[in-house]
């Protein structure tokens, strides 16, 4: 079972529709004792950092973020759900994030339109989450944020400069990008993860 953490922040069905396309077991979950039993864990994440942190502390769910973590267990978090997994965000530095990857979370650069709201290419370095993704591999982004480079980053898009977007350590996979609004690619991403959930789970 995959379960997409349910901690009230909206568009989250999407996620989960689009990896039941895949013939996932995958199920919205609000509560951190069934969620602690999932195969795969997925955050998403849509608006701003810090009511997001919030919302995901009051829930209890960050824990079982943590812990999943921990055990090794395969987690996806996308967008802000994304950004959760590092210490921290410029859009709101008193709320924490996660700490689970390093860095910080920066304002897109000067000079281009904030929101990037758009299909963008990849520029992929190394990662087993996009593994077999098509040269050029299209993606859609809604942020005006993104983690800062480090040695985790697994891609990035042009967008006034290099922006990450995608990160990996261990089982713990991350897209700045939608991979349930991308098309194919998006879905070809997402079976990966799936692949992943069930080679663990095996």
């Amino acid at each position: 079972m995959i379960a997409v953490l349910d901690y009230g922040i909206g568009n989250l069905r999407s996620a989960e529709k689009a990896l039941q396309r895949l013939g996932a077991d995958a199920r919205l979950v609000d509560d951190p004792d069934v969620a602690a039993t999932a195969d795969g864990i997925v955050l998403p994440g849509v608006g701003s950092f810090g009511p997001c942190a919030s919302a995901l502390e009051s829930s209890g769910l960050d824990r079982v973020v943590i812990d999943a973590v921990s055990r090794g267990i395969p987690f996806l978090g996308i967008c802000v759900g994304f950004q959760l997994l590092y210490e921290g965000s410029e859009e709101d530095p008193s709320a924490a994030g996660l700490g689970v990857l390093a860095g910080a979370v920066r304002r897109l650069p000067d000079g281009v339109k904030h929101p990037q709201m758009q299909w963008n290419v990849l520029d992929v370095t190394r990662s087993q989450l996009l593994a077999g993704v098509p040269d050029p591999a299209w993606v859609y982004f809604v942020h005006s944020y993104a983690p800062e480079r480090t040695e985790d980053t697994t891609a990035t898009c042009d967008y006034g400069g290099p922006v990450v977007a995608s990160a990996e350590r261990g089982a713990v996979w991350g897209t700045q990008f939608h991979p349930e609004k991308s098309g194919a690619v998006g879905l070809g991403i997402l079976s990966n993860f799936v692949a992943a959930v069930e080679a663990t789970g095996a």
